[in-house]
């Protein structure tokens, strides 16, 4: 796979020199850094389009901020790219009118905006799923006997932070895993921004932690905490399904909560961000949070 690199400031810095750490130096075939202080709207794009751009099989742009993003359907053209990524890590990066844009500007691209990175997974594209075979949404597999004994990373964030999250958490309670690892991603630390996205309802940070908790709860096989719905008072046929609507973690794309053959809402635990956001939207009162353990199929 040749993969092209455009980036700005220290977010793109970081997640170019974690690629190239963890083995995918040699695909890259051109990396392209433009200046942080650009004005948010561009009328010319044209001064700002590389001037030798090699061939390519995937576009990867980070750390760019508001309409300088158009460039990037350009750029896929003259490489002959058909893939690109546009991961966010700030609210302000890549808005939902400039997403349509940039997705109309080039019809023919399969074009992935991941919010943040570390919520990418497989999309059906030869490129994005390559690259996702070893970068994206993190799965690591957990040896305990109580205490964690071995930790495998089988797919990293793309910041590297997962690699630093596993060498941490060996040695310690298992029922402790899910909370270290939120902690140790904060130590890390994450670049998120920790302003709350308009379109989610939440910051981008706390997204990225909810992905390191469902990464362990997953390997673990349980999970310690959870939003929990009391059917008994869940009023589905009144409801607007305001827990659905206002869950973070349904407005990047997961089935954190879905409807059962009655209409009631039902949570995943092993994906559950424990924001309470979904407690303070209930018109029923009809969720809860609750510590003990949840078994994760």
């Amino acid at each position: 796979m040749k993969l092209y690199i455009i980036s700005s400031g220290k977010y793109g810095s970081r997640i170019i020199n974690s690629l190239a750490e963890m083995g995918l130096a040699s695909s890259m075939v051109g990396l392209e850094e433009l200046p942080e202080d650009l004005p948010e709207f561009i009328d010319d794009f044209e001064g700002y389009i590389p001037k030798n751009i090699p061939r390519a099989d995937l576009i990867l742009a980070v750390g760019l901020f508001g309409d300088i993003n158009m460039i990037v359907p350009l750029i896929a053209e003259k490489s002959g790219a058909k893939s690109v990524i546009i991961p966010h890590h700030d609210p302000a990066q890549v808005p939902p009118g400039l997403q349509s844009e940039i997705i109309e500007s080039a019809p023919d691209v399969k074009i992935v905006f991941p919010k943040p990175f570390c919520t990418l997974e497989p999309v059906g594209d030869q490129f994005i799923d390559e690259f996702c075979q070893e970068f994206g949404k993190p799965e690591m597999e957990i040896e305990s006997d109580g205490l964690v004994k071995k930790v495998t990373v089988t797919r990293t964030a793309p910041c590297g932070s997962t690699n630093y999250i596993a060498e941490h958490i060996e040695g310690i309670p298992a029922d402790e895993v899910e909370l270290e690892a939120g902690n140790k991603l904060h130590n890390y630390p994450c670049n998120a921004s920790m302003a709350t996205d308009p379109v989610v309802g939440d910051t981008i940070l706390h997204l990225a932690g909810y992905q390191v908790k469902e990464t362990v709860r997953r390997a673990l096989g349980f999970g310690m905490k959870s939003a929990v719905v009391d059917h008994d008072t869940c009023e589905a046929s009144e409801c607007q399904h305001e827990c659905i609507k206002h869950c973070p973690q349904v407005q990047i794309g997961l089935d954190t909560v879905t409807l059962n053959e009655n209409e009631q809402a039902v949570i995943d635990p092993a994906s559950c961000g424990c924001c309470e956001i979904c407690i303070k939207e209930c018109p029923y009162g009809s969720i809860e949070m609750e510590e003990r353990k949840f078994t994760i199929e």
